[in-house]
């Protein structure tokens, strides 16, 4: 393991360290799906002689993984026992977009469901309707025993929905919600039939997927603590072994021991129990920026830390290595000066990357940039490099979108419309395409190719590149989309799934 440093706080107010039509519905939910091992052991470790095959179908033997921790091997692969991909960019690392082929001609197949999807929440004290999926909204895949693909989604319909991949059909009843939706679901990776996902009701709950319909077992209150902020649940939980990993706009992060187990019929039981909690602000941060502290970023794992960040800037690093015992003090903080949606991303080597909107304005902001790679080990400046990412043609600067890691590559679409791509050693922009702005998708690379959604200020596309030459990128399609898309797609053998604002849910495969 990478030693552990003492307390780092950087910057925080003081120096720095340095066309379709849609499918007819299944009438009745399909069986119950419920979700048992294809591969490794129950809880997720990769035993000696385990293979994994890798999108380049490069095949390399695994070493054994210690438990509660997430090793650099993991970085690019799928997480835990079940074929699919079980949460927000596929693992804890958030490394991992799903199995290729991606089509490069590809087609709308199905739209679901038959009428919108649509609601209304309240925003400021105002009515508001809601349609479809927005940011983060990426489905979970999963390929279930029963042979079928499964595709589960929130949206704005406060409901979660269970599809099949390859009809667009209803697979399971609804579970409806007690508001709207805008993250994305968690599969259990380790063969528990469980479900884990939020709603600004304000409630992250834990679902039975082995009852005859999606069944609640357990929930979170927001307003359980003394928050800071509202109490929707944007992020995207992280489950390592028996823990889930989760941060809320409350403004707290949370540790959660599930205790999974089975009861004497067979049917998934958990027993939940908060061994850790801390609020993601300070005084010192709050007389800064004021009471903007939520966190709507996925944590991120590696080795035995977890890793948030917050809406005022702060990303913080914890060490789990004992948190059973409601142990994790803070072996980072770092501020980045502005708010911190985006999803960290963490390379095979530890290092962070993490990606600021423009909306504070500090000067700490300007000094320190917006696309920023951190070394979290360092007992110097963790400031390895950074982008500065300003307001250009209209829009905000900085990022919405959580980039994607290609390598010694880093893929990032900003809000102004430019689509990035950064050395990771350096920091050097090796070349940049316009994407148009409002771009908030996250985007999705598989087999060399790449899936990036088209900023929601323009007219949206959806368009496919060939990076296997990374100075030299060749588009290989732009798809139209029939209405902005905020949400990330998915990508599995050959098609991809994507929400839109349009109120419909899309899968996209090869023409005919």
């Amino acid at each position: 393991m990478r030693r552990l440093i003492p307390l780092l706080i950087c910057g925080l107010v003081m120096s720095a360290c340095s066309p379709a039509t849609p499918m007819e519905e299944a009438a009745e939910p399909a069986p119950d799906g419920s979700i048992e091992t294809t591969a490794g052991s129950p809880d997720g470790s990769a035993p000696d002689d385990a293979t994994t095959t890798t999108t380049t179908t490069t095949t390399t033997t695994l070493p054994p993984r210690p438990e509660g921790t997430v090793p650099g091997w993991t970085v690019g692969r799928p997480w835990g026992s079940v074929d699919g991909l079980v949460m927000f960019r596929g693992n804890p690392t958030r490394t991992y977009y799903g199995r290729g082929p991606l089509p490069d001609d590809p087609r709308q197949i199905w739209r679901f469901p038959q009428s919108p999807m649509c609601s209304n929440s309240p925003v400021g004290g105002q009515d508001k309707t809601w349609c479809g999926s927005g940011w983060t909204g990426q489905p979970v895949v999963w390929n279930r025993p029963d042979g079928t693909t499964e595709v589960i989604f929130g949206a704005y319909d406060a409901r979660i929905h269970f599809v099949d991949a390859a009809t667009g059909a209803r697979t399971r009843a609804d579970f409806q919600m007690g508001d709207i939706i805008k993250g994305s679901v968690s599969l259990d990776p380790d063969g528990f039939p469980l479900l884990y996902a939020g709603s600004r009701d304000p409630r992250y709950r834990i679902i039975a997927l082995d009852r005859g319909e999606p069944t609640e077992l357990w929930s979170l209150n927001a307003g359980s603590v003394d928050g800071m902020w509202n109490n929707d649940w944007d992020s995207n939980a992280a489950i390592v072994d028996d823990l889930m990993y989760l941060g809320g706009e409350n403004s707290w992060f949370f540790i959660v021991k599930l205790n999974r187990g089975f009861d004497e019929n067979g049917l998934v039981t958990v027993d939940p129990k908060v061994v850790f909690s801390m609020p993601a602000f300070t005084s010192e941060l709050v007389q800064a920026v004021g009471r903007q502290q939520s966190i709507e970023s996925s944590p991120t794992l590696y080795e035995e830390r977890v890793y948030f960040a917050n809406s005022a800037g702060r990303v913080v690093g914890l060490d789990v290595s004992d948190v059973e015992s409601g142990e994790a003090p803070v072996v980072f903080d770092y501020w980045m000066g502005d708010d911190v949606d985006a999803t960290i991303v963490v390379d095979d080597e530890g290092m962070l990357y993490v990606a600021a909107e423009e909306d504070f304005r500090t000067a700490r902001a300007a000094e320190v940039g917006q696309l920023v790679k951190l070394d979290p080990y360092t007992e110097g400046d963790p400031r390895v490099w950074g982008i500065s990412i300003p307001s250009a043609r209209g829009y905000e600067g900085g990022i919405w979108a959580t980039p994607a890691l290609v390598g010694s590559v880093l893929m990032a679409p900003t809000n102004t419309g430019r689509l990035l791509a950064v050395e990771t050693a350096t920091g050097d922009i090796l070349w940049e395409d316009d994407v148009g702005g409002g771009a908030w998708s996250s985007p999705v690379v598989v087999d060399e190719r790449m899936l990036v959604t088209t900023g929601c200020e323009t007219e949206p596309t959806l368009r496919g590149y060939d990076i296997s030459d990374p100075q030299s990128p060749v588009v290989l399609f732009d798809l139209p989309a029939e209405a902005c898309i905020e949400s990330t797609p998915a990508v599995w053998e050959g098609r991809f799934f994507v929400g839109s604002r349009d109120g419909y849910f899309y899968a996209f495969g090869r023409g005919s």
